[in-house]
């Protein structure tokens, strides 16, 4: 399998904070990766640090290439939407456009036509006065605009309504991701991505706790429900966490288990990863 990007042992220090704690990745070619963390928990440092917009100890490559070997051209291939957009508020959406096409040799302007047609944002207005969905979706639209291999995003729909987090998903799935491209997605809003993820990535507190196909980690862990005076047949099987509700109890276990009368569903993303950094 061909590894888009390689970190060993990233360790990144903000003065008396470790940020990075000897982290370990290989993210393959063609995948849809979820990030997920707890504010504060690494993700943005992560990426930047794969961009290369941070000082770091350890190793990164990116195509094969240690990231230190790589200049100006790396953004050729990968690009990125941060949870601000940086973009230059005196300037028109035409403007911008017609800008960003300029300094970057990676621009389609037969996909960009496409895109810019079909939204509807107004060409000639400032971006000073666009809302921040609009602004957002601007931002967008002109990595979509990009022929890049790698797409990192930072939170990228925080703050906005649900209809645009939709659409934002909908773009990205059929104007970018296709077999040969890879996605990172850093979000602390699982649910919002969960169906669209096939692998993901759990940080904790700088470190990396887990790195699976979603796939696989559904289908090893479980949930089972059983009557409130059931709960002690649970123990044996040493559930992650234990929620009651309404006559009956909900436990997470990793495995398969045999106990009459027990219901068993699949956990969302969000089970798991709740499981998994609760604190004892």
């Amino acid at each position: 399998m061909e590894h888009y990007i390689s970190v060993k042992n990233l360790i990144k220090n903000y003065q008396a904070v470790t940020a990075l704690k000897g982290v370990d990745l290989e993210i393959p070619r063609g995948r849809i990766v979820g990030l997920l963390g707890k504010n504060g928990a690494g993700k943005s440092t992560l990426l930047k640090c794969m961009l290369g917009l941070l000082r770091y100890e350890g190793e990164i490559e990116m195509f094969g290439k240690s990231l230190t070997e790589w200049k100006h051209d790396l953004y050729g291939k990968v690009a990125f939407i941060p949870d601000v957009s940086g973009l230059d508020p005196r300037l028109t959406v035409e403007q911008t456009i017609n800008f960003t096409a300029a300094v970057n040799a990676s621009w389609n302007w037969d996909k960009a036509k496409r895109l810019f047609a079909g939204s509807d944002l107004p060409c000639k207005q400032k971006v000073a006065t666009l809302s921040k969905g609009m602004k957002t979706k601007l931002y967008l639209l002109l990595t979509l605009s990009k022929d890049v291999d790698v797409l990192l995003l930072d939170e990228p729909t925080l703050g906005l309504d649900i209809v645009f987090r939709k659409e934002f998903y909908d773009l990205l799935l059929g104007e970018f991701y296709d077999e040969t491209k890879t996605v990172i997605i850093s979000t602390h809003q699982v649910a919002e991505i969960e169906n669209i993820l096939q692998d993901v990535i759990f940080i904790d507190e700088g470190k990396i706790i887990l790195h699976d196909a979603v796939d696989e980690l559904k289908d090893r862990w479980h949930i089972y429900e059983v009557k409130r005076d059931q709960a002690e047949a649970l123990e044996p099987y040493h559930p992650r966490t234990i929620t009651n509700g309404l006559g009956h109890v909900r436990a997470l276990v990793e495995g398969s288990i045999d106990l009459p009368g027990a219901k068993m569903t699949v956990p969302g993303l969000s089970d798991i990863f709740v499981a998994l950094t609760q604190k004892n």
